[in-house]
């Protein structure tokens, strides 16, 4: 007799129809799918706006499974309870989920998994949140790539299985189990006043992503190499957000990429290393799991970093009133849009951890707090990477120039011009916004004079080479 006892299909950061090998097969095997999402310990633990973030996501996945005649059960509690509980209310024999590479949901697999494997119930992780699993990507002496162009020219030919269409149904349980109330969990509480400022900019679901992409390979990504690098012009895919949540698959993402290039876009090149950068910082993630929690380099662990966020310094910074107008204006968009360009997240992570010498942790945690599209191993490998002690192939001792770069980058200061109020007789709206975005208790004002900098380029660099001499690397 064939097994028709219901499948758990455990949503997490997968929140997509489309291109989505669990869904895929669990909805092949012609048994009843439970499509669940479980507010556990790994949600518990996020912050600010990645959590908000999720709560949108999940509450349009929701709509999307009901458009299909299915629907998401919602429960909350430590993960391996909650799936418990909802095998004895079901009946299932099944839980299958798609596979993260994080510590914090490692420990928490590994734990569901063997329990339920020693209660007789069939447990697995099917890979599709990366293009390649990083146990499969080896250098000729059998070890994983630790440096980032090594590891693209080993994968760049590799293939990459085509997209899985969305299923068009999933058969239903005879009976659905109960399920909590989205609202009630309150996923944007600390948000506060914020949320109704970023709304404005997020993207949520799979179908807006899909448009996203479409639009992107269509009319921007032949000049992606170029424009990826202006902040004040919109030049990027701005699917980083969709990503993070698994609204768009990175293999539809490639996929598109790689058609572009054939079809002679050249950006499209330089846009599938960006995805290929994904892929290694998940690479060194699952094989050096000490990146979002120590030094990657260990012998960084005696750098005389400051470490106290109370400082003035680092509250400047948060704020967006270090005096320097790349600086500024970045953790200001941050703040209004919850996401931050990228050559701007250099400046503001080289300026914080080189020229204030704070360390990056202070910086990675903030992300963490104000980011809509948090990802756990871009974050840690991008500040690792800018503050020296990460897997970055050029001298630690680089520190950006933030006056030169806005020069270089910002000639006509679109981009300082749209995010600083200060100064301004006329200023921008989104420079605006962010006087209602932020905490009341900041007590700040666009009639407030702009500050002078609280350490300059040439002070900040000057110590940070003198402190960098001074120790042996």
């Amino acid at each position: 007799m064939p097994d028709d006892r219901p499948i758990l299909l455990w949503f997490r950061r997968d929140l997509r129809l489309s291109d989505h090998p669990a869904l895929d097969r669990a909805a092949s095997s012609g048994r009843p799918v439970i499509p669940v999402f479980i507010h556990d310990e790994v949600v518990e633990g996020y912050k600010a706006a990645p959590k908000w973030r999720l709560g949108l996501g999940v509450g349009h996945f929701a709509d999307r499974l009901a458009g299909i005649g299915s629907r998401l059960i919602l429960r909350r509690g430590e993960a391996l309870g909650v799936l418990q509980q909802l095998i004895e209310d079901t009946g299932a024999a099944t839980v299958w989920w798609t596979r993260a590479y994080d510590p914090a949901s490692i420990r928490r697999d590994e734990e569901v998994k063997s329990t339920l494997t020693g209660q007789g119930i069939e447990a697995a992780s099917i890979p599709g949140h990366l293009l390649f699993e990083p146990w499969t990507v080896e250098t000729k002496q059998g070890g994983f790539y630790k440096v980032y162009t090594p590891y693209m020219r080993a994968v760049w030919d590799r293939d990459v299985a085509p997209t899985l269409t969305a299923p068009s149904e999933l058969r239903a349980p005879a009976q659905w189990p109960d399920s909590d109330t989205l609202d009630d969990w309150r996923m944007g509480a600390a948000m506060d006043r914020g949320a109704d400022i970023v709304r404005a900019f997020v993207n949520v679901g799979e179908e807006a992503a899909q448009t996203r992409l479409a639009g992107f390979a269509r009319n921007d990504i032949a000049d992606y190499d170029d424009a990826r690098d202006i902040p004040g012009q919109d030049g990027t895919s701005n699917l980083s957000e969709n990503l993070t949540y698994g609204e768009i698959s990175v293999r539809a993402c490639y996929h598109a990429g790689m058609r572009a290039l054939d079809d002679g876009k050249p950006g499209a090149r330089t846009w599938v290393q960006e995805l290929i950068w994904r892929e290694f910082a998940y690479h060194l993630l699952f094989h050096t799991p000490r990146l979002v929690s120590d030094n990657w380099r260990e012998d960084w662990d005696a750098f005389p970093w400051n470490e106290d966020e109370r400082l003035a310094e680092v509250k400047a910074w948060k704020q967006g009133r270090t005096g320097i107008r790349f600086v500024d204006a970045a953790m200001r968009e941050m703040y209004v849009t919850g996401r931050m360009h990228n050559r701007a997240r250099m400046i503001v992570a080289s300026y914080l951890t080189k020229h204030l010498m704070c360390h990056w942790k202070i910086g990675m945690h903030w992300f963490e707090e104000c980011l809509i599209d948090w990802d756990p191993a871009s974050n840690a490998m991008g500040w690792q990477w800018s503050a020296g002690s990460g897997p970055d192939a050029t001298p630690y001792f680089r520190v950006f120039n933030p006056v030169s770069q806005l020069d270089k980058f910002d000639k006509d200061r679109a981009y300082v011009n749209r995010w600083i109020a200060e100064g301004q007789d006329d200023p921008h709206p989104d420079a605006l916004k962010y006087f209602d975005a932020i905490p009341r208790h900041w007590h700040m004002s666009p009639d407030d004079d702009y500050p002078e900098p609280i350490v300059s380029h040439e002070d900040g660099r000057e110590r940070a080479l003198a402190t960098y001499k001074n120790r042996d690397f």
